[in-house]
């Protein structure tokens, strides 16, 4: 359990595919709004990526595994909130995720898609304590909003931040 000490940060992060279809050309981008505390104000940074070839559930996949990959360069140990729009994202990693590991990371059905991404992105989240919440998307969220703007330049521009 994370001590008063430790520092919270909250990530809004959302993803864009242009296309969204792997046979043909399908552009992607994730972004995140980073915020935490610094004294008596609040830094707040933007933290995204692209691929030039893959789907919304990877790039929301990429995208979480990066920025907690990313925390620990700044804060030994955090609380995060990550607030997602996607739903492949926050139902795998707090429901299906536990029952994937019970079965050797094996679906009831068969194999689980994405899995490399899945088993680092469980792994990113051990460094942390971490909540994962959904918000509606395209609803007017003015944080999930940015983040989807951001995703979606970073789609077409096919740009990276550098942290």
């Amino acid at each position: 359990m994370a001590d008063r000490n430790t520092t919270a940060v909250l990530v809004h992060a959302d993803e864009s595919c242009l296309g969204n279809d792997s046979s043909k050309p399908s552009p992607g981008g994730n972004a995140a709004l980073v915020e935490a505390r610094a004294g008596d104000s609040v830094a707040r940074w933007d933290f995204f990526d692209f691929s030039p070839q893959t789907t919304n559930n990877r790039m929301a996949l990429a995208g979480a595994i990066a920025t907690l990959e990313r925390i620990p360069r700044q804060w030994q140990e955090a609380r995060v909130i990550h607030v997602s729009d996607s739903q492949y994202l926050i139902k795998g990693i707090s429901e299906w995720v536990p029952d994937w590991k019970a079965r050797g990371w094996r679906r009831k059905g068969g194999t689980v898609e994405n899995l490399e991404l899945w088993q680092k992105l469980d792994q990113a989240r051990e460094a942390h304590e971490v909540q994962w919440t959904w918000v509606e998307g395209h609803a007017g969220h003015p944080k999930n909003e940015y983040a989807n703007h951001l995703a979606i330049r970073t789609a077409e521009r096919q740009e990276r931040s550098n942290g």
